[in-house]
């Protein structure tokens, strides 16, 4: 081993994607460091979807068993009209996925999921730093010379980048554009199942798709809580990186226009919200978006998508599966290794951000587009919901 190898390797951010990373990357023998800026570890938000190729990865870091005691598993999804509240289409979860993909679909907290991850890093033994901000980095003889809120930089093998849609290590590595706002705005609220009236509690994954809106909701928490996120378009907000915590009903409604009742019946039962302006990144062009010398860039900080897709948190996963991969197979340099990670990646995470694009115009149709999607949801329901290419590949484990 030389002696860059010794070297811990850094990673900025304490949310799922670089809690990942530590996890990752600890379980493939690189002594870790983790710096986050809050002065304590939580993660706001509500829901995360999980599919077969996440909760996969999960199961192999040994974490199935605490999964199964915070998250709930539908047995199904469910798309209808927002308008109408017609049924388009359905799509079996639950053993289906496990018989076809080798592990469930989950729905979860996202805080439970920041928490399971956290105790895993912690049981790796990761150094986790709270109230700390990677300032700047230079290179050295033999690695990164980092600078952060303490009184000496850090020496360290490399920096993976894991601090979000607003990455601070991005601007520096790549200095492009700050990220752009989509049009959409977020609302995202949870509610106890046991405080809805009976017909309102669910136990699966409902799409209500609509004119320039649509709504999702599932179980979490052991299917004791109902996650619901509402998208609408709008007017970007004065400060888009924080959460806007006026929004209510009255104005969510109002966004959202004509729906059919049983969807009001839903939004309306539920009285706090949170807004969130969508932001994203156009798809990765290129390995080089992902990684450049001694510096790397995961989930978020390179490649934020909308959630069209549910698959923000599993491609942040993914990438630290594949990181620890190319990390602990030992051969080349650092830079060889965190290029061969970024070569892996960074088709795969285009390919995901696109499709999450499309399928937001899909689910936003308006006139003949939304009567043709309609239509198609009717006759091929399960067909063209499913998604092989997706929940059946990813990393090897």
């Amino acid at each position: 081993m030389t002696r860059h190898e010794r070297k811990p390797g850094l990673i900025a951010g304490g949310g799922i994607g670089g809690l990942a990373a530590a996890v990752a990357l600890a379980r493939a023998g690189l002594p870790v460091v983790l710096l986050e800026r809050s002065p304590q570890f939580s993660e706001v938000g509500a829901g995360v979807q999980m599919g077969p190729n996440v909760t996969r990865i999960l199961q192999a870091w040994g974490l199935g068993d605490a999964l199964a005691r915070v998250a709930a598993f539908p047995k199904q999804l469910q798309t209808r009209d927002a308008q109408t509240g017609r049924v388009l289409g359905t799509l079996s979860l639950g053993e289906r996925a496990q018989a076809l993909y080798g592990a469930p679909y989950a729905t979860i907290h996202r805080a439970d999921l920041h928490g399971l991850l956290l105790r895993a890093a912690q049981g790796e033994g990761a150094d986790l730093r709270l109230g700390q901000t990677v300032r700047g980095w230079r290179e050295t003889a033999d690695g990164l010379e980092v600078c952060n809120d303490s009184p000496q930089p850090l020496g360290v093998s490399a920096l993976i980048g894991a601090d979000g849609v607003w990455s601070a290590t991005r601007q520096k590595l790549l200095g492009d554009e700050p990220p752009s706002f989509t049009g959409h705005l977020a609302y995202r609220s949870m509610v106890a199942q046991a405080d809805l009236p009976g017909h309102l509690r669910t136990d699966q994954v409902t799409v209500w798709m609509g004119p320039r809106l649509h709504v999702v909701h599932y179980p979490v928490r052991r299917g004791e809580w109902l996650n619901v996120i509402a998208v609408v378009h709008g007017e970007k907000p004065a400060n888009p990186q924080n959460w806007d915590h006026t929004a209510n009903a009255h104005i969510l409604m109002q966004a959202m226009g004509a729906v059919g009742a049983d969807l009001r019946q839903r939004l309306e039962a539920i009285s706090d919200w949170r807004l969130w302006p969508l932001h994203d990144r156009a798809p990765v062009r290129a390995a080089s978006e992902m990684a450049q010398g001694r510096v790397a860039l995961v989930g978020d900080a390179a490649h934020p998508m909308r959630p069209y897709l549910a698959q923000g948190a599993g491609m942040a996963i993914e990438d630290a599966q594949v990181l620890a991969q190319c990390w602990g197979q030992g051969a080349g340099s650092v830079v060889q290794r965190l290029q061969a990670y970024a070569d892996q990646r960074w088709a795969r995470n285009a390919q995901v951000q696109a499709r999450a694009i499309r399928n937001g115009q899909i689910f936003h149709a308006q006139g003949l587009v939304a009567m043709g999607r309609n239509l198609s949801m009717r006759l091929m329901g399960q067909r063209l919901m499913d998604l092989p290419w997706l929940y059946g590949q990813g990393p090897a484990l």
